[in-house]
């Protein structure tokens, strides 16, 4: 599982360098084939490519035509490329997501299980106070017995 928070920077080229952390487990569990996308432009999602591969398995069974489908499929190859982090686990952001999310200099890696989030630091910080988390989200993950 990915989880926890890491701080990183993004290079002059755009790549950025995997946490230790994350990079190992990724790399042992799933190898070093990436998708590389985002749902809103405001982060980047990695996704290991068996990862991504799971989603589209799952999309495959919507009609072709389902607008649901097709918003999520043009959002996500926009923003997306596929990709490997190279052997020393920098992985290139596409230039049109870097813009968009403001990945430069400085950013915060965080594990969401399945896939890493690359947000603007101050960018999710912001995100954290406009969002906070409510009784009824502290009601919908008691359901779970957490």
């Amino acid at each position: 599982m990915l989880r926890g928070s890491y701080t990183a920077r993004m290079d002059s080229k755009g790549r950025l360098k995997v946490p230790t952390a994350f990079r190992r487990l990724i790399e042992e569990k799933y190898g070093v084939e990436l998708y590389v996308t985002s749902l809103t432009g405001d982060a980047a999602r990695i996704y290991p490519l068996p990862e991504w591969e799971a989603i589209e398995q799952r999309l495959a069974l919507l009609p072709s035509m389902d607008p649901a489908r097709r918003k999520f499929l043009e959002r996500t190859n926009y923003y997306g490329q596929q990709t490997s982090m190279d052997a020393q686990g920098r992985v290139l952001i596409h230039p049109l997501l870097r813009k968009s999310a403001n990945l430069w200099g400085e950013v915060a890696v965080l594990g969401y299980l399945s896939y890493l989030e690359v947000w603007d630091r101050e960018r999710f910080e912001q995100k954290l106070l406009a969002e906070p988390y409510t009784a009824e989200d502290e009601a919908t993950i008691a359901r779970l017995g957490i």
